[in-house]
């Protein structure tokens, strides 16, 4: 239903099939220092050439139609053969400076590529590519460091027959955009290594993990930590001991407190063995000592933590059941028991809490809501979002924003991967391993775990405000090593994450690392 109308199919004959875009005609002659219809309402439907805009290549393929994002219409791209066409707008007379569009966008995907640019503005030319999204609207934005007093908006798409994209109230005005994270969990690595894991960069040569990560891009490590784990790994020792490697690399850390021996999530929140029993008072004190104690540690060897999460994916609450969301009151406790640690080893490390279902804005508003009536101090929001699992990019780009604005407070991504191949490397089936279960438009493979990444970041990087920090990718490290399994009960357990991670089966790193130097 969200396919453009076919009504316009006369306009829509490739006119020049295999022209490239690489040139652009002479700047129309009422090139302004102010974009003009960026809302595609100046002509109604049916306008071959939107005003204010020319066009270039298949001009058949581009044209405004009923539908707009926030007027009536829109810009669409779309010819029922394959086609190249560019919608694009020259700006003049502007003053140097930074500039940052934002537009609001659909795609059906299938493109060999399609995406918003700024060029020929007296630097390199910065794209963002459109995500992937049939049905919700997705807002993108495009920086740029105007220094020759123009610039040029462009609409791009090279695309297969019947691929089509919507573009609609595009804003160009001063300001700047970017993440600041580009991180990943590595708390499997150790363990790895220890069991014979191997890790090579793309030429085949091997070395150590961090630093091909770092050469890709990489600025932020985030580590969980367990009390007393079943294997010993994700320890407080093994963090100290990673965490000297993390900032020998120049790398950001996060630690991330599970208050667990075993894995917390939204279905499991385990008190730990030494702590079984103990009252409310004390699990508070609990919380307090074992937070400042592992801090303590870190910042006592050099390697103070640049970012805390007090809970691991706590949508309903932690340390079961004396923190359920059940008793507010004392979540809060327990909560605000951890901010205060983290404070009294160095008050510059930021707090964050992390909720997992990154794509409910009903739940995320709930738990939020209920958090700051009770009294919880927090100085960021982390949310988990994996696609296929936690609704559409544009429920996740719904929930972030809100996050941001509601409580006023920068957010992250604390979670995210996507699956390069469905097979499994050892005998463990993989959690995400069926074409059913992929996010549409995103193939299990290093373009598509590429893709995934790309516009999950210039989802981020669009948040109002400046307030979208970046994102940390789930377990890049965690390739299959025998007796690196999930459960550190059982030795024997397997990986069901390996089709997941950032090297691939030959043990190299995958070319979809390159997300790490996405602005």
């Amino acid at each position: 239903m969200f396919h453009p109308r076919r009504t316009l199919r006369t306009l829509l004959l490739p006119l020049a099939a295999g022209l490239a875009l690489t040139a652009l005609p002479a700047p129309s002659a009422h090139a302004a220092s102010t974009l003009t219809n960026g809302g595609f309402e100046a002509d109604g439907a049916g306008a071959a050439t939107p005003g204010g805009w020319s066009e270039y290549g298949d001009t058949g393929a581009s044209f405004t139609e009923s539908g707009g994002h926030g007027g009536s219409y829109r810009l669409s791209h779309w010819a029922s053969a394959a086609y190249k066409v560019e919608t694009y707008q020259y700006l003049s007379g502007l003053t140097n400076g930074s500039y940052k569009l934002t537009a609001w966008v659909r795609s059906g995907g299938g493109q060999k590529s399609a995406y918003i640019a700024l060029k020929n503005c007296g630097g390199a030319e910065q794209r963002t590519d459109l995500p992937v999204s049939a049905g919700g609207w997705i807002r993108i934005v495009v920086p740029v460091n105007v220094t020759n007093n123009q610039c040029t908006i462009s609409v791009n798409s090279d695309a297969n027959a019947g691929n089509w994209i919507n573009v609609d109230d595009l804003t160009f005005t001063s300001g700047t955009s970017g993440t600041s994270i580009k991180g990943a969990d590595i708390s499997s690595l150790p363990k790895s290594e220890a069991k014979g894991g191997l890790y090579r960069n793309s030429s085949g040569t091997s070395g150590d993990a961090l630093a091909i990560l770092k050469s890709s891009g990489m600025n932020y490590a985030r580590l969980k930590v367990w009390v007393n784990p079943a294997d010993g790994y994700n320890n407080k020792a093994h963090v100290l001991a990673l965490a000297k490697r993390v900032k020998a690399q120049g790398m950001k850390l996060l630690v991330d407190f599970h208050y667990s021996d075993f894995w917390a999530d939204p279905g499991r929140q385990d008190k730990p063995a030494a702590w079984a029993g103990h009252s409310y008072g004390q699990l508070r004190t609990d919380v307090y000592n074992h937070t400042y104690d592992v801090l303590n540690a870190l910042k006592a060897q050099g390697t103070t933590a640049d970012m805390v999460q007090v809970g691991n994916e706590i949508n309903g609450g932690m340390l079961w059941n004396e923190g359920s969301t059940s008793n507010w009151s004392q979540l809060a406790g327990l909560l605000n028991s951890g901010y205060d640690a983290v404070k009294a080893v160095n008050s510059n490390t930021t707090v964050a809490l992390h909720l997992a279902k990154g794509g409910d804005l009903t739940g995320t508003r709930w738990w939020f809501d209920s958090a700051r009536s009770n009294g919880v101090k927090f100085d960021a929001i982390g949310l988990s979002y994996y696609g296929y699992w936690h609704g559409t990019l544009a429920d996740f780009q719904t929930t972030l924003d809100d996050a941001a604005s509601r409580y006023g407070k920068p957010v992250f991504v604390a979670e995210t991967a996507y699956p390069f191949r469905l097979d499994s490397e050892d005998s463990h089936e993989n959690i995400i391993d069926t074409s059913a279960e992929l996010v549409s438009g995103y193939p299990a493979s290093v373009a598509g775990q590429t893709r995934w990444m790309n516009d999950v970041a210039s989802i981020v990087e669009a948040v109002p405000n400046g307030r979208g920090l970046g994102i940390f990718y789930w377990e890049a490290t965690w390739t299959a090593v025998n007796g690196n399994g999930w459960d550190p009960t059982d030795p024997s357990s397997g990986n069901a994450w390996e089709n997941q991670a950032l090297f691939g089966y030959d043990d190299r790193a995958l070319s979809s690392m390159s997300w790490f130097r996405h602005r």
